[in-house]
């Protein structure tokens, strides 16, 4: 049976590279990339789910390429974009997707804390960015997607550092957006709501969060993986070509 949402023939074919792919969020961006007929390389630090994604998609028109990969150690990052580019081609669309909510009051932060939470939350989106240019240039054109976060616009405590490096995001999207608006790349940031994936089920969703999920949001429904996915996919895809810079919320209505 056909699938009631879009396709994007500018996708088939293009190499995706995204960050953080394995679970959650970025395992939905992997599945839906490479239903579009995508060549998708993803890198994460948990091997085995990695390595049972590819299994589960290994009958698509391209099989998708896992890495293992710590994102905090830029060498390797860079290692694993030469990888990529050496199994599909020149990369044209990346999605920084990676991160980390782990919670943390104010007075535990320390400066070596507070360095590793920039590292996992921020600084790899900009060396990822950073290692696909050339290629993007190459292709006279490209879409670089930074994930972001409601979590500062709606005041949130509970980690601070996480927030600050969630709200850098958007400077880092609007900077780069202009510094490589002349080669055809395109910068966006996609901005997610609270998305209630296994994780955040299992560690952080509580009757209290549920009741301001409801409150918070216009729309009365669960935010899921797919529904980011699929903005994903539009941001990605040449649809749209004159959308750069901007701050894309898919949220429910509630920042």
């Amino acid at each position: 049976m056909s699938s009631p949402y879009g396709q994007f023939p500018s996708l088939v074919d293009r190499t995706v590279l995204i960050t953080g792919g394995a679970t959650g969020i970025g395992e939905s961006f992997v599945e839906h990339f490479v239903a579009q007929g995508a060549k998708v390389g993803f890198v994460d630090i948990d091997a085995a789910a990695g390595e049972a994604l590819v299994a589960r998609l290994a009958n698509a028109r391209h099989k998708p390429l896992f890495l293992r990969c710590d994102l905090t150690d830029i060498d390797a990052l860079r290692k694993a974009v030469d990888d990529v580019r050496a199994a599909f081609g020149p990369i044209g669309v990346l999605i920084n997707n990676a991160a980390n909510d782990v919670r943390h009051s104010i007075e535990s932060v320390t400066p070596e804390s507070f360095d590793k939470g920039i590292a996992v939350n921020l600084r790899h989106q900009f060396f990822a960015a950073q290692a696909v240019i050339e290629d993007m240039k190459a292709l006279k054109g490209g879409s670089i997607i930074n994930l972001g976060s409601i979590s500062w616009m709606l005041k949130n405590g509970g980690y601070p550092v996480y927030a600050a490096a969630k709200a850098a995001v958007q400077g880092l999207t609007r900077g780069l957006a202009r510094d490589l608006g002349p080669f055809n790349i395109r910068v966006n940031a996609l901005v997610p709501g609270w998305v209630l994936t296994k994780k955040q089920r299992e560690m952080w969703l509580t009757d209290e969060g549920r009741a301001d999920i409801k409150r918070g949001q216009c729309i009365d429904a669960e935010l899921m993986p797919e529904h980011l996915a699929r903005m994903a996919l539009f941001l990605a895809a040449d649809d749209s070509s004159m959308i750069t810079a901007q701050h894309l919320l898919v949220d429910g209505g509630w920042a």
